[in-house]
């Protein structure tokens, strides 16, 4: 969950600014989590309660989810308005979304998984709550898929040629996308762009700027690839200029986001 926080907070401020530059103040003046680590701690709490106590999984995630968005009713960016309607809803319904919000919170389905199937399950029931379109089924997946490979020792090269040949065809470099690239709010308009930038990286922080570079729904596509890249450079250890930014990081976020965060670490780590 932590690289999912971190590519959320650099991206709180950039969401609607069309930047285009790659080397930038990572955490400047009015940066904050926003709904998409809210949403990312609540799957993984769902998650917990499950394989804990059983019971239906699209009935832990709704009520999980709604208690979460209730408690935090209003952060920075807001809720998308489909979203919105769902959360405070006497009867929340699937509203046949295609929205990157599926994507965006989707991580903890990929960590908790042992099975790269368990990983695509999970992925699609999360999703099926809100975003039952077969797009916002997709990019979850995608997601999810991709974290569930680097944590599982999988190469880059073997993250692309998955989700080339599952998911999205991966033919652009960042650069070619750039120029051209706006702000598009669905998952077949920012997964793919996202995977390619931690594709692309070196390392977690050049994951971030790549995506942050193309100008789109910063904080969203942040969460995205910031949850696959800090998945991938930190699974033989945290380095330490990962560490620096999860110091940084944590300085615009809840401290009970970071407790169930933590929490949800040490419950995958047991699991194994």
């Amino acid at each position: 969950m932590f690289g999912a926080f971190i590519g959320d907070i650099i991206g709180s401020t950039r969401e609607f600014s069309r930047w285009k530059e790659w080397d930038f103040m990572l955490f400047p003046s009015g940066s904050s989590f926003t709904d998409d680590s809210i949403m990312t701690v609540a799957i993984g709490d769902a998650l917990m309660d499950w394989k804990d106590f059983g019971g239906d999984l699209k009935t832990i995630l709704t009520e999980t989810m709604r208690n979460y968005g209730k408690r935090y009713p209003d952060p920075v960016g807001g809720y998308g308005g489909g979203f919105c309607n769902w959360l405070f809803s006497e009867n929340p319904r699937p509203y046949n979304s295609c929205g990157n919000g599926s994507a965006m919170r989707v991580s903890p389905c990929g960590l908790m998984a042992q099975t790269l199937d368990e990983a695509l399950d999970l992925a699609k029931q999360s999703a099926e709550v809100t975003h039952n379109h077969p797009e916002g089924i997709k990019g979850a997946q995608a997601t999810a898929a991709a974290v569930y490979l680097a944590k599982s020792g999988a190469s880059k090269e073997d993250i692309r040629t998955y989700i080339c040949e599952n998911f999205y065809v991966l033919e652009k470099t960042i650069d070619e996308i750039r120029p051209r690239y706006g702000f598009y709010g669905t998952c077949q308009g920012s997964v793919p762009e996202s995977i390619q930038a931690f594709l692309e990286s070196r390392d977690f922080e050049t994951a971030i700027r790549n995506v942050i570079s193309l100008g789109g729904d910063a904080d969203t596509m942040g969460a995205i690839t910031g949850s696959i890249a800090w998945t991938y450079y930190g699974r033989d250890g945290i380095t330490p200029d990962m560490a620096k930014l999860w110091e940084q990081a944590k300085n615009f976020i809840p401290d009970e986001l970071i407790e169930r965060a933590d929490d949800f670490r040490d419950f995958c780590e047991r699991i194994v």
